[in-house]
């Protein structure tokens, strides 16, 4: 089973392929970077969109250079704002080689005001984080998540939750989507 991811970060794509090993055999995950097509930092709906938009961006990237994927995974992280706190996310899309699509959310962290004012103005988490603690590219590595965990939570594991959630209905596809 062939699977495309649209991003180059090794984070996605181990997410990707430890996901996708507890429910199929011999699967092989590259990653591909694409545009989301969103902002830096997108808010609410727009993480949904980037990360679907990602998900197709692949396929169409499969369709030119004739890959023959089964899946096409985008994972965006964004921001929403939920019960009048503003939260961190992962958005996962996958979409299979017969056009179906299915959305998995990671579990949802609470960020500070201080914060949440950088990002709405237009700073990435990533970037935001490794000023906070002096270090570079944490995004590729333990994330926001491993930062305000204390280590305990890192990124992988975060995507990891979503993109059990996005397997769902490809599991139960009878149930999900419209078969032929």
């Amino acid at each position: 089973m062939k699977i495309l991811v649209g991003s180059q970060n090794p984070v996605k794509i181990d997410s990707v392929k430890e996901a996708f090993s507890l429910f199929f055999e011999e699967i092989e995950v590259k990653g591909l970077s694409v545009d989301s097509g969103v902002s830096i930092q997108p808010v609410g709906d727009k993480t949904f969109e980037g990360a679907q938009n990602r998900a197709v961006r692949l396929k169409e990237i499969d369709k030119m250079q004739k890959f023959d994927t089964d899946y096409f995974v985008g994972i965006e992280v964004g921001i929403s704002k939920i019960f009048n706190k503003w939260f961190a996310f992962g958005c996962m899309c996958i979409i299979d080689k017969y056009e179906n699509i299915a959305f998995g959310l990671s579990p949802h962290f609470e960020l500070p005001d201080k914060i949440v004012g950088q990002l709405i103005n237009g700073e990435e988490l990533g970037v935001v984080i490794d000023q906070i603690i002096n270090q570079e590219n944490t995004k590729q590595k333990n994330g926001a998540i491993g930062f305000f965990t204390n280590g305990i939570i890192n990124r992988k594991e975060l995507y990891l939750e979503g993109l059990k959630m996005a397997i769902i209905p490809f599991l139960h596809k009878q149930m999900f989507f419209k078969i032929n």
